[in-house]
């Protein structure tokens, strides 16, 4: 091999060999340093730009998360405002039952009605619950309403009588239950029919003769008192068949949940401000003698479509996911004494100042009880389902992280063992390349 000095290929190469043993211990030193095998897009374009977007996703996710869990304190603040008022409706229930009783004076009926008062104020209180500054029970956040009829309008579904029982065509005392047993109201009965609207009791009793349930509400025994002039409440068929009983806030028919036929009432106007908070009817035989059985039957009509107003949709909506429009939506209706059938318009709560009157309330409570539960059961799946997105949402974002972990994390094994590698090989390197320059250094001792 020729002696050279110009050119030094041993040290050049040598060179080259030190500056990439240099760069690997370098990249493996990053690497241990940052715990991270890519540290910049040059190391992995392409995995650099898919570990960020998990990185995006992760912590969308972790806020979706912390939604869904801001979403269920808010839920179980309103249930817990509507089961305080279940719990003052079960007692003004006994009130009213009380009230019903006639070993009570009228002075302590009086007294009961204080109470009363009392706690319908209460409920009231109930719907002004607040979250964060927003008053949850009080329609500001309802779903929507339609503006059809005012509104909906109160409903009530009865299935105890014989299928084909139509309200508007037979007569009272053509009334079978569901086996077709006659139910032995006779012409010679005496109707009692009360209802409560606006947080007043009306009231008319009339022979039963060949009156149909339809007419319990307009010619029967002339107007209610002291109500005369209008018509509160019809009886009505919501649809083709008798198996539909209303119409919901959606303008949707409600149907029965057997498709099998019921006899309707409901109010004659939509909206809360013409709601009957209740209908009672009372049938005796013609010695005043009160007709049990047949009074059961007619004590099952349930509420199937409540009053509301209009209103547009402005029920809450929990961002529960990564994109937008990934909600969960969750309406509260109105829990006002009012909207509930207890108070009147005149802030004045159903009167149980008389027996008759302390019947007709015991139905408005149950109505109202009704409306309670429905709005319970709402908010009690909501924070079913909002507990079941959190633990979706947390396996989500961990299984995201475990991806994101594969791609970026460095394997603190295999780096530490590069960078030793790469340091001992930096070292040799250095150790040839002083060597290397030493090999040119010979050619001095020809010049002496």
């Amino acid at each position: 091999m020729p002696l050279v000095v110009k050119n030094n290929m041993q040290a050049t190469n040598t060179l080259n060999t030190l500056n990439k043993n240099e760069k690997d211990r370098a990249k493996s030193l990053g690497q241990v340093s940052s715990g991270m095998k890519i540290n910049s897009a040059g190391a992995d374009p392409s995995g650099m730009s898919i570990s960020e977007r998990m990185r995006v996703q992760i912590r969308a996710l972790d806020q979706d998360n912390q939604n869904t869990q801001n979403g269920n304190s808010m839920m179980k603040v309103a249930e817990g405002a509507v089961s305080s008022t279940v719990d003052i409706l079960r007692t003004l229930k006994e009130k009213c039952i009380n009230a019903a009783n006639d070993t009570n004076t009228d002075e302590d009926r009086a007294i009961i009605q204080k109470e009363m008062d009392a706690m319908v104020d209460q409920i009231n209180d109930n719907a002004n619950i607040q979250y964060n500054g927003k008053i949850l029970m009080s329609r500001t956040y309802n779903n929507m309403v339609l503006q059809d009829n005012g509104g909906t309008q109160s409903t009530w579904a009865n299935q105890a009588f014989e299928e084909g029982t139509n309200a508007t065509a037979k007569a009272l005392s053509e009334y079978a239950d569901r086996n077709g047993n006659t139910l032995g109201i006779l012409p010679s009965d005496w109707m009692t029919v009360s209802y409560v609207k606006d947080g007043k009791t009306y009231e008319k009793t009339f022979k039963v003769g060949n009156y149909t349930l339809a007419d319990c509400f307009t010619t029967a025994g002339g107007n209610f008192v002291p109500n005369p002039g209008t018509q509160d409440l019809e009886a009505y068929t919501a649809g083709p068949d008798l198996s539909y009983v209303g119409v919901d806030q959606y303008g949707l028919p409600v149907q029965t949940a057997d498709g099998k036929d019921a006899v309707c009432i409901r109010a004659a106007n939509g909206g809360v401000n013409a709601q009957i908070g209740g209908v009672t009817f009372c049938l005796t035989d013609s010695r005043g003698n009160i007709k049990k059985a047949q009074n059961n039957m007619l004590d099952k009509f349930q509420m199937t479509v409540r009053a509301q107003d209009p209103t547009p949709d402005n029920a809450m909506h929990f961002q529960i996911g990564t994109r937008s429009n990934q909600a969960v939506k969750v309406g509260f209706t109105d829990m006002h004494a009012k909207a509930l059938g207890m108070m009147g318009s005149d802030s004045k709560a159903i009167q149980i100042t008389t027996r008759a009157r302390a019947n007709a309330a015991v139905n408005v409570i149950e109505n109202a009880i009704a409306m309670c539960l429905d709005q319970q059961t709402v908010l009690g799946a909501a924070q079913a389902r909002l507990e079941f997105t959190s633990a979706n949402i947390i396996t989500a974002s961990e299984n995201t992280q475990h991806a994101e972990s594969t791609i970026r994390d460095a394997d603190m094994a295999k780096a530490m063992t590069d960078y030793t590698k790469s340091n001992v090989l930096t070292q040799s390197a250095q150790a040839m390349l002083a060597q290397a320059n030493q090999s040119s250094s010979g050619v001095l001792s020809l010049l002496q």
